[in-house]
């Protein structure tokens, strides 16, 4: 049987869009981004314990395939219902161009104060990131509590890509 390249093309999409999810644990997943990187993701937290208190949630990438360049912040986007709130980029830290060799790892953190029930919250259950260049999206499971609002915008902040590990 002979396949067509359109009908490979929407195979592979459609198995990248299902390997999106990893619910917090590298699950062996392998979300080809645009940028060229084939990744494992881990997720995690230091969770802010009460309202007004700060976390921590550190998303560590492993690369699985050949060199990877990560180059600059993930976009990070909070969702909440049928809300979603971008978080901004820390603007005391000066990003790095990484190269990374197969099975490398680096990672990045969202830093967040937590929000307490009400207008000022965003009841957060799923937060999405992409990597610079990329159109791949990487979800995984907010259970963080409520992410505190400063107007419109999250109080929280996301740095650029660090080495990780040895």
């Amino acid at each position: 049987m002979r396949t067509t390249p359109l009908a490979v093309a929407a195979l592979a999409a459609a198995l990248l869009l299902t390997a999106c999810d990893s619910d917090g644990g590298d699950d062996g997943d392998k979300n080809k981004a645009d940028a060229g990187c084939t990744l494992g993701v881990d997720v995690a937290a230091s969770a802010a314990p009460a309202a007004g208190d700060t976390g921590n949630v550190t998303v560590t990438l492993t690369n699985r395939d050949a060199k990877c360049v990560l180059n600059g912040f993930p976009a990070v986007d909070l969702l909440a219902g049928g809300e979603t709130k971008t978080v901004p980029a820390d603007k005391s830290a000066e990003p790095r161009k990484l190269t990374l060799a197969k099975d490398a790892t680096a990672s990045f953190t969202i830093t967040y104060t937590r929000g307490g029930t009400g207008k000022q919250s965003l009841p957060v259950k799923s937060a999405k990131f992409t990597l610079p260049g990329s159109t791949a999206g990487h979800s995984f499971t907010w259970s963080y509590g409520e992410v505190a609002l400063q107007g419109n915008t999250p109080n929280a902040s996301v740095t650029p890509f660090t080495q990780a590990g040895d």
